[in-house]
């Protein structure tokens, strides 16, 4: 679908700047990298107070690696699950189950806390700045650019759309990786689609019409300079 790939486009686009995915060995490398990626997110927030800043980036950071041990612990037990039972599927494939919900039980754990650190020092907005930077972004230019693409979409439509990419956001934060995290937003996109298509829109024709009104757009600035 071309409102798929346009959007694709654009993630890829935002991905490649903040890509988390480094393949890091060193220990001092690694918490080097995400103090970085922390302090990008902060430095959006305009905390006058250096130590408040200080104190926002290093939780931050903090939530990158906690996220990143329960990730690597999960692994290096599935791992031994899988040399465990070799021989057995079944039994394999059970005791993998149960080590990914022990996971997913640590990471809420772990989402919950987080939240509460940065409520004890942020506000409301700044916490959906934090978030968006978590997740590339993801939220404000996909919820634009189904606004863009659909003009008639009413406000309950909106509100709807806007509450499922939230959610999305909240599994991506927690995410792995940057592939993990926009399937996340894939995922709740296909819901969206699935929603505006059952309310009656051609969302290719949709696509079309808004490519066209985006090429218009492009000519006319470019005639103006």
């Amino acid at each position: 679908m071309r409102f798929l790939g346009i959007l694709f486009f654009i993630l890829i686009n935002v991905t490649n700047t903040f890509a988390q995915n480094n393949p890091v060995s060193d220990k001092d490398t690694y918490v080097k990298v995400i103090t970085e990626r922390a302090a990008k997110i902060v430095a959006v927030l305009a905390i006058d107070d250096k130590a408040k800043a200080e104190k926002v980036t290093n939780t931050i950071r903090d939530q990158y690696s906690n996220l990143n041990d329960i990730y690597t612990a999960r692994d290096l037990n599935i791992k031994s699950i899988k040399e465990k039972y070799k021989k057995n599927k079944a039994e394999r494939d059970t005791a993998i189950a149960k080590e990914n919900r022990a996971a997913n039980v640590s990471l809420a754990k772990l989402h919950k806390k987080y939240l509460k650190n940065l409520s004890a020092q942020l506000t409301a907005k700044q916490i959906e700045q934090v978030k968006d930077g978590m997740t590339y972004g993801v939220v404000p230019l996909t919820y634009r650019a189904y606004q863009e693409q659909i003009l008639t979409l009413t406000e309950d439509q909106k509100k709807q759309i806007l509450v499922w990419l939230i959610e999305a956001r909240e599994k991506a934060m927690d995410a792995e990786s940057s592939d993990k995290k926009h399937a996340w937003f894939g995922k709740y996109k296909g819901k969206i689609n699935n929603y505006l298509s059952a309310a009656g829109y051609d969302l290719k024709k949709e696509g079309i019409e808004w490519e066209k009104r985006r090429k218009a757009a492009a000519a006319k600035l470019n005639s103006i300079k």
